[in-house]
């Protein structure tokens, strides 16, 4: 039987940790039961940096639990830094990991499903909602934009699919080939290869506490996704670019051929719409330009992506 570590990044998560455990670890003792997966399966927390007691009840939970596992980044790096932080030490102690929040949203019976496609040759198997009942209108078309402006931009990423996954040990090793320090990892799995399935399932309520993405961070989320995945509103910028040139060239025949005819035209409102209009473009198109060099300025620097600062391992 293959040995399961399920990876939980956290941050300020003191209100669900307890509860969480409780239900992963009764999850662990029925698949062991039921021979799907071996009795060294782990729970593997990643905290990351988090301000209120996070770490010291996952202390707490280690030396109650053996089965709970944690790690301690040395500060807060980002809920994409820390889940491959944990991702990367649980690397080399099992033979396949599920990663998930620790809101306890994501339905954890599919786990069963995961395995059972796992030992049906799949290296990855993504959790994919099968609804958005339980979401506000708002965060369901906002999410649902979100799905489609990843597809326009040519971003890879499996639609109403977040971080609730599993990973076999190669494909793992796989991920761990991947140097970007701007981390997007539901466009970076996906260029893993190997086969992958799906398995649906239905998001539940959060357990307690509030959501860690806001829609401030939604959109940077987003908008860091399809600048690390695509040139395409580059590309964009210059189709605009090219337009306004034709236009302008048109703009300037036209006013050639009036001041030809003797037609006196005042122009003043058309030459300030045309400055704003100009104005505002260029800026634009700096902004988005100044992105893209900003990524490659990080990757230039080869910063780690995170740094640990405790290990919390089987005794």
């Amino acid at each position: 039987m293959d040995s399961l570590y399920i990876v939980v990044p956290c941050y300020n998560e003191e209100e669900v940790l307890h509860e969480t455990t409780k239900r992963l670890i009764d999850k662990l003792n029925r698949m062991t039961a039921d021979g799907l997966i071996s009795p060294d399966s782990r729970i593997l927390y990643v905290d990351d940096g988090s301000k209120d007691k996070t770490w010291r009840i996952i202390e707490e939970l280690h030396g109650q639990e053996p089965r709970v596992l944690g790690v301690k980044l040395s500060r807060n790096r980002g809920h994409q830094n820390a889940l491959l932080a944990g991702l990367m030490t649980a690397k080399d102690m099992c033979d396949v990991t599920v990663s998930m929040d620790a809101d306890l949203q994501d339905d954890i019976e599919v786990l069963d499903a995961f395995i059972g496609k796992y030992r049906e040759g799949y290296d990855i198997v993504y959790g994919v909602r099968n609804n958005r009942d339980t979401d506000t209108g708002f965060k369901r078309n906002t999410a649902q934009a979100f799905y489609k402006l990843l597809k326009f931009f040519g971003v890879d990423a499996v639609y109403n699919h977040a971080d609730y996954r599993l990973m076999s040990k190669r494909a793992l090793e796989g991920l761990a080939k991947f140097g970007e320090v701007n981390l997007f990892l539901r466009g970076i799995v996906p260029q893993i290869g190997y086969k992958t399935a799906t398995v649906e399932y239905s998001r539940g309520e959060r357990f307690a506490g509030e959501s860690k993405y806001p829609l401030k961070k939604m959109v940077s989320f987003a908008f860091d996704g399809i600048t690390s995945f695509s040139v395409k509103p580059i590309r964009m910028i210059t189709t605009v670019g090219l337009v306004i040139f034709l236009v302008s060239l048109i703009m300037l025949i036209y006013s050639l051929a009036v001041n030809a005819m003797g037609h006196t035209q005042a122009g003043w409102t058309s030459m300030m719409m045309s400055i704003w209009l100009l104005g505002g473009l260029q800026l634009m198109a700096i902004g988005v330009i100044g992105e893209y060099v900003g990524k490659a300025y990080m990757e230039t620097k080869k910063r780690p992506k995170y740094i640990i600062e405790t290990v919390l391992r089987d005794k």
